[in-house]
């Protein structure tokens, strides 16, 4: 059987302060009037029913997912003590659905990704179910770049083998870091590189002998923590299973190192909704290029996004590339070259303990 396993962990940090440590960013309305979670979910429901998802997100937001979307039951959440990475995230997925189904095709989708159209992924989707059913195969999705980006990672493809139902089938021939501007634009007009898109499909099986084969110390952690699940042990064993665990990315951990890595070409409108400067992708802007949500007024200002989700006023005068967001007792004033640092910012402000609740 096909199951989802998304992906909804992460505190969205470079979305402070719209998203914070207890209402990130996938569980907000920021691009549609439904939560980032519920769009996920909705988007591959007529494929995958949400009797067979499942969400992979911290406890300290569970509540917050039952009330982001009325679907959403006890039996769709696993609750994660706290993060770990998406190696472990995706391991403790697996032993789930290996002991519900020992044929259970996982397809790993974020909670945090704008996709248009949602069909043009469910095709992808379809054609990688069947690759997985047949052969022992880990599969990625690639997103054919529609510009020299340089803060996503990329996949280098390897030789064309197949089309399934219209989508192609390529080996992978390397994992590639984010790009320098002058690689980016190589890439991009080389065609040979697609975006990392971070979404997989593969069997449940597949997925845990990869792990047992290059991360041999994780897969014994996980197979002790199977043998706990659906008994009155199972919270305990979970919460040694993350105190334990190495926190390290499914890419670094066994998609750069197995031999059986194949990727799939998505061709639709794809953005990982990563920090403020996404919003500029994909909202309107004014004549100035300005993206403004909610109530402000520029004058003489370029190129910036305001973000007020108060009734008061935001008024930006000869300013310009700034971020602008007012949120409840929060202002940030930002410039956009500064966002990479932002999580300096966030641990200035974990220092003090006065303002720690403005996390």
């Amino acid at each position: 059987m096909i199951y989802g396993v998304i992906m909804a962990g992460g505190k969205g940090e470079r979305f402070w302060p719209l998203s914070s440590e207890n209402r990130p960013k996938q569980l907000l309305p920021i691009t549609s009037e439904r939560s980032m979670l519920q769009v996920t979910i909705d988007r591959v429901t007529d494929y995958i029913p949400i009797e067979q998802t499942l969400i992979v997100a911290g406890a300290n937001i569970k509540q917050a997912i039952f009330d982001s979307g009325t679907q959403i039951t006890e039996e769709n959440i696993l609750a994660e003590p706290f993060g770990r990475n998406t190696c472990l995230a995706i391991g403790v997925a697996a032993v789930h659905l290996d002991k519900k189904d020992p044929k259970a095709i996982m397809v790993v989708l974020s909670a945090d990704h704008l996709i248009e159209p949602a069909s043009k992924l469910v095709d992808v989707i379809k054609a990688g179910t069947k690759v997985a059913a047949e052969q022992d195969s880990l599969i990625t999705i690639g997103i054919v770049p529609t510009r020299a980006e340089t803060g996503y990672g990329y996949i280098e493809l390897g030789d064309e083998l197949k089309e399934v139902d219209g989508i192609t089938v390529c080996k992978v021939s390397a994992f590639k870091e984010k790009p320098r501007p002058m690689v980016a634009q190589k890439y991009y007009h080389g065609r040979r590189h697609h975006w990392n898109s971070g979404m997989f499909i593969w069997s449940a099986k597949s997925i845990l002998s990869v792990l047992k084969k290059y991360q041999p110390e994780m897969y014994g952690l996980l197979d002790e923590y199977k043998k706990h699940i659906g008994t009155d042990g199972e919270e305990q064993a979970l919460l040694k299973l993350y105190e334990e665990a190495d926190p390290i990315s499914i890419d670094y951990a066994v998609l750069e190192e197995a031999d059986n890595v194949l990727t799939l070409k998505g061709e639709f409108i794809w953005d990982d909704v990563g920090s403020w400067m996404a919003l500029q992708r994909f909202l309107d802007t004014d004549r100035e290029n300005n993206v403004i949500v909610g109530k402000a007024v520029t004058l003489e200002s370029y190129e910036s996004t305001i973000y007020n989700d108060g009734d008061g006023l935001i008024a930006a005068f000869g300013v310009s590339d700034l971020i602008i967001a007012k949120i409840g007792e929060v202002v940030m004033v930002a410039h956009k070259t500064q966002l990479g640092r932002i999580k300096e910012l966030l641990a200035k402000i974990g220092d003090d303990e006065d303002l720690k609740k403005y996390l």
